[in-house]
């Protein structure tokens, strides 16, 4: 069974998206090359988090990463709190906030443990993680966590990966043949960039809503199915797949809307 700290390790070893830019890391230069990749391939993310209403609120980002949206929160005036588990991915995210000239306060644990972690009392309105929560031993324990720091009438926004996607399909198609009993291994070993992730749980829909029985889901949808050749997109280069290349946009939107990667919820705490 994976730990926390298997998580930590794992992702200390090499931080989400550190090598979207070859860029000196730390830069300026860097930076701002890894946000415009990171919102090429994701361009679902800015509409969904909508960052500008958010200024003047109390926002806790849950797993930041390096920080691509932990630095637009800032930017559009959100009073920001940042809960990272590696230490590694906290650094640059320091780093990336000293190059802007931009504030956060900074905590390094565990999110199943954030109400232990964070200012005591502390209540916010946006707690917002994206493709966090799936990568740690029990999520469920983050979510009873999240919904006692969030206000009344707070939101609570997040990703989570897609059990029926095409992500899944792929990686059973590819790899499946080895353990075509084990899904959930072959899962967590090719979900991310590098390979080996020690946890990484995908809900349908109905899992989702059991997963956050303590919520009323307001919105519920499917996004981002990934189109590029991995050999060209390693070298910077948009190549896409032959059978994503002659696709009319059209088509590609409907199918990512029913086998994106990407489960997008906003949720409110149960009245």
């Amino acid at each position: 069974m994976a730990t926390v700290r298997d998580v930590q390790v794992y992702w200390d070893r090499r931080p989400c998206n550190i090598r979207h830019s070859p860029k000196p890391v730390g830069t300026k230069e860097y930076f701002d090359e890894v946000e415009t990749r990171k919102y090429f391939v994701e361009p679902h993310i800015p509409a969904f988090v909508d960052f500008p209403r958010w200024r003047g609120k109390d926002v806790l980002e849950v797993g930041c990463g390096i920080g691509t949206d932990s630095i637009n929160f800032a930017r559009h005036g959100a009073n920001l709190d940042i809960l990272e588990l590696s230490p590694e991915s906290l650094t640059v995210a320091r780093q990336r906030f000293e190059v802007y000239g931009l504030n956060a306060r900074f905590f390094q644990g565990n999110a199943e443990e954030l109400d232990d972690i964070l200012p005591q009392g502390k209540k916010y309105d946006l707690v917002y993680s994206f493709g966090v929560i799936h990568h740690t031993p029990s999520p469920a324990r983050v979510v009873a966590a999240v919904a006692k720091r969030l206000k009344e009438d707070g939101e609570f926004r997040l990703m989570l990966y897609s059990r029926f996607s095409w992500k899944v399909l792929s990686i059973y198609l590819r790899h499946g043949w080895r353990e075509p009993w084990n899904l959930s291994r072959l899962v967590a070993e090719y979900s991310e960039a590098q390979t080996g992730c020690p946890v990484t749980y995908i809900y349908s829909f109905q899992q989702v809503r059991e997963l956050l029985t303590d919520f009323e889901i307001v919105n519920l949808a499917k996004e981002h199915i990934f189109p590029y050749r991995i050999r060209d997109y390693v070298q910077f280069r948009y190549v896409k797949g032959w059978y994503f290349r002659w696709m009319p946009d059209s088509w590609f939107r409907w199918l990512e809307r029913r086998l994106g990667w990407h489960t997008l919820i906003v949720a409110r705490p149960c009245q």
